[in-house]
């Protein structure tokens, strides 16, 4: 536990509800306090408190990703701590201090091995933001909707397949027209903390609200992976919007149009989005031919696809994600910033401890200039990314 002291200054203090500046941020491992900029500057080096300058960029918490399948050429299904650290070092980088790695339709053995790596890795946390627990993504989903997952692994949802994982499991996506009588969700919310969210689903409109009054709370990627809206059919997106869930979006212009991002906070608020990239093990690498969930994918500049054309999760960085949300939306800076981490802080009862600036809460922050370029990424006051103390 780190109980230096540190002060950055010179910053642009983003709180939840406003930016500050002039004004300078007091941590160890927690937020300690954010005292006024000109008066304690001149105390920092007589009290023996370490200065860092931020150089008029924000100073913001640290972002939180959800529904991460990999990255920096490593992948979660790859069901090995070390590939987890790669991951945990990469996304760093884009000031990503805590996330879900996420697992994939596979063999029913990969899927354990993955999660047996996430809880190891759990224990002995790697030099990179922190593993907050797992995404179960499949295979309890639907055939028609299984975007990029490989129908031959999807299966019925089953209690006693996660039940030596629940203290890790964090977020199931369920398809819940698969799940008998909604069993397995009443089993899951009687039995453990982990939110359910739908996804990769053909549910109607009826059985999604009848699947959120039993226990849903939240929605992967909203639009990719469940029927259009239509309506005389307003379908699985017509009860997230007529509902109080959470739901995330993919927000690289590629899988929503960018259009549709301010349409969502009109409808459902700014309260209830979480931003989310849903990148593969080719995030912040090179394009050329990658692998997601055993099946080939196709990564340009853009986008990942499967040979088909099926998009295959993203490339995206959480940072670049919220630009665009500020690109194209009314939001302002703080909000926009809270959809990467108030908001998925809150969906995992986080926070309380993290997801935002806050004096007693963990020391996750990270810097960024205007376009969102990460300069610095701290996790419980520590660096693990771009500062080095020496």
């Amino acid at each position: 536990m780190n109980k230096h002291l540190c002060c950055i200054r010179n910053g642009k203090i983003v709180l939840e509800n406003k930016v500050l500046t002039g004004k300078s941020l007091i941590f160890s491992d927690k937020i300690i306090d954010i005292v006024d900029g000109e008066s304690f500057d001149g105390t920092t080096q007589a009290s023996g408190i370490e200065t860092i300058d931020a150089h008029e960029n924000y100073v913001s918490p640290g972002f939180i990703d959800i529904h991460i399948h990999g990255s920096g050429g490593k992948d979660t299904m790859d069901g090995a701590v070390s590939d987890l650290a790669v991951i945990s070092r990469t996304v760093a980088r884009n000031g990503v201090t805590g996330f879900l790695p996420t697992t994939m339709s596979m063999e029913e053995e990969k899927i354990r091995r993955a999660l047996d790596a996430i809880r190891i890795a759990m224990k002995e946390p790697p030099a990179g933001a922190k593993i907050l627990g797992a995404h179960m993504e499949g295979p309890f989903i639907s055939g028609k909707y299984k975007g990029a997952h490989s129908e031959e692994h999807l299966m019925k949802p089953d209690a006693t397949f996660i039940r030596n994982f629940l203290d890790i499991i964090r977020i199931i996506t369920i398809a819940p027209e698969e799940d008998f009588e909604f069993q397995f969700i009443k089993s899951t919310k009687a039995h453990s903390d982990a939110v359910l969210s739908i996804g990769h689903t053909n549910a109607d409109y009826e059985t999604a609200m009848e699947a959120i009054g039993a226990g849903v709370s939240s929605a992967t990627h909203i639009f990719n992976a469940m029927p259009p809206f239509h309506h005389r059919a307003p379908g699985v997106i017509g009860a997230i919007l007529r509902s109080d869930i959470y739901f995330e979006l993919i927000a690289d212009t590629l899988h929503v149009h960018p259009a549709v991002f301010q349409i969502l906070l009109n409808a459902k608020g700014k309260d209830r989005m979480i931003l989310v990239t849903d990148a593969m093990r080719a995030g912040s690498m090179e394009a050329g031919s990658w692998e997601l969930g055993g099946q080939e994918v196709t990564v340009d500049d853009h986008s990942a696809r499967l040979r088909d054309g099926t998009l295959a999760g993203s490339i995206l960085t959480l940072n670049k994600a919220v630009l665009n949300i500020l690109k194209h939306t009314d939001l302002e800076i703080h909000e926009a910033v809270a959809l990467a981490s108030l908001n998925p802080a809150r969906l995992l009862g986080a926070d309380q401890e993290k997801g935002s600036i806050k004096i007693g809460k963990d020391a996750d922050i990270v810097i960024f200039d205007d376009e969102l370029n990460v300069q610095m990424t701290f996790l419980g006051g520590e660096s693990i990314y771009g500062f080095d103390r020496g």
